[in-house]
């Protein structure tokens, strides 16, 4: 599984589209913070970090379906995936190591970030007052939630061998696991069962962490999404074999 894993970190770094994701994101996070007008911080008049923990899951939609969709697709593709699969590593190592690459690769989009806290940090009109237990528990919540759109886009790579329809179906499945539950909650057509339904989208769980309070409900959620998907990954992985 470590020699995947380096073999992943390797291969995207030494490829062009990991860059450009990455500076994509810094990019777009940085415009809404500093710039772009009713987003950034001096326009909301007090110094948090709610533009970047509000913006960053819809940004991480299209980073992560670009860092995943080439996991089992182009592999499929190139020919290489009957090459890997002959070496002596099981299938569920195989899709670990990729996972966690994937996972490490958000990791190094993410700590350019803390700069911005450092600095919202010192512009508070008292310096220091930035809610470091909401802060920490943002990234925390961030940080689950990429998770599991890492394994969502890694079982949407591992049912195609284009890398475009994999980016695609990736991101229709994240947008769809982070909004389209609370979308349907906020129609109020289902009456009581409304906070029911929200509880099933990722939004909710993410909200609730970024409030500062890790809830072990909200961990389960995350944690039975990123095994789902997994599990699901490997039921496609290995199918090639039927």
């Amino acid at each position: 599984m470590y020699s995947i894993l380096k073999k992943e970190i390797r291969s995207f770094l030494s490829s062009l589209i990991a860059y450009v994701v990455i500076t994509v994101f810094l990019l777009a996070i940085g415009l809404f913070m500093w710039i772009l007008p009713e987003y950034n911080v001096f326009d909301m008049g007090y110094a948090n970090l709610d533009t970047l923990f509000n913006m960053a899951p819809t940004v991480f939609i299209f980073l992560i379906s670009a860092i995943t969709m080439r996991s089992f697709s182009e592999e499929k593709k190139s020919g290489t995936i009957e090459v890997l699969t002959t070496k002596p590593i099981s299938d569920m190592h195989i899709i670990l190591g990729k996972y966690l690459a994937g996972v490490v690769l958000v990791i190094f989009a993410l700590l350019p970030t803390l700069i911005y806290v450092y600095t919202v940090y010192q512009l508070g009109a008292t310096k220091g007052n930035l809610d470091i237990g909401a802060t920490t528990g943002s990234y925390i919540g961030l940080l689950l939630l990429a998770s599991c759109f890492v394994a969502i886009g890694m079982f949407a790579s591992s049912i195609t061998d284009n890398q475009i329809v994999s980016f695609v179906v990736s991101m229709f499945l994240c947008y769809a696991f982070y909004n389209v539950f609370d979308l349907l909650a906020n129609f109020s057509l289902l009456g009581s069962w409304d906070s029911v339904v929200a509880s099933l989208g990722i939004r909710a769980h993410y909200v609730s962490i970024s409030r500062g309070v890790i809830d072990s409900r909200d961990v389960l959620y995350f944690l039975s999404i990123i095994l789902a998907f997994i599990w699901a990954t490997k039921t496609a992985f290995t199918s090639r074999k039927w």
